[in-house]
C-alpha cells in the first residue's frame, strides 16, 4: 500500500467524519485517527484491520445514503475484494466517494442558485414609478 495509501486510507475517513458532521450525524466515523492506527499497527493483530476496512466501506455506504448518491456497495464484498484484489476494492471505495462529493457539491451550487434568484429577479425587475403628489392648483 505504501506511504501514500496510508495517507489516502486516513484522509478519506477524515473527510468522511467532517461530512457526517456537516449533515449532523456520526453515522460517517468519528475517529479517522483510531482508524488509521487499526489500519497499520492492527495489521499486525488482523482483526482490527478487518474491523477498520469493514466499517469503512460502510461509512463511506452511509455518505451514500446522506448524499443520496445512489446504489451503495456491499462492505462485506468490499472487505473481500480488499482481501484478493485489492486495487479494484480500491477503486469502487474511491469511486463511490467521488459519488458523495459530485452529488453533494451539486446540490450545494443548485441551492447557491435557487438562493440568489430571488435576488437576480429583484435586480432585473424595474421598480415601480413612485407616487406624485398632485399639483397645487387642484388641492
Amino acid at each position: 500500500m505504501g506511504i501514500y495509501g496510508i495517507f489516502w486510507y486516513y484522509f478519506i475517513n477524515r473527510e468522511m467524519r467532517d461530512y457526517g458532521r456537516a449533515k449532523g450525524t456520526d453515522e460517517c466515523g468519528e475517529k479517522p485517527f483510531n482508524s488509521l492506527l487499526a489500519f497499520t499497527v492492527g495489521a499486525f493483530i488482523i482483526v482490527p484491520w478487518f474491523l477498520t476496512l469493514f466499517r469503512t466501506f460502510k461509512r463511506v455506504n452511509a455518505a451514500n445514503r446522506i448524499s443520496g448518491a445512489g446504489a451503495q456497495f456491499d462492505a462485506g464484498l468490499g472487505l473481500l475484494l480488499w482481501l484478493f484484489i485489492s486495487p479494484i476494492a480500491i477503486y469502487i471505495m474511491q469511486m463511490n466517494l467521488n459519488k458523495v462529493w459530485e452529488k453533494d457539491s451539486a446540490s450545494i451550487e443548485a441551492g447557491t442558485a435557487a438562493a440568489s434568484l430571488p435576488e437576480v429577479q429583484a435586480a432585473t425587475t424595474p421598480a415601480p414609478p413612485a407616487p406624485q403628489a398632485p399639483p397645487a392648483d387642484q388641492a
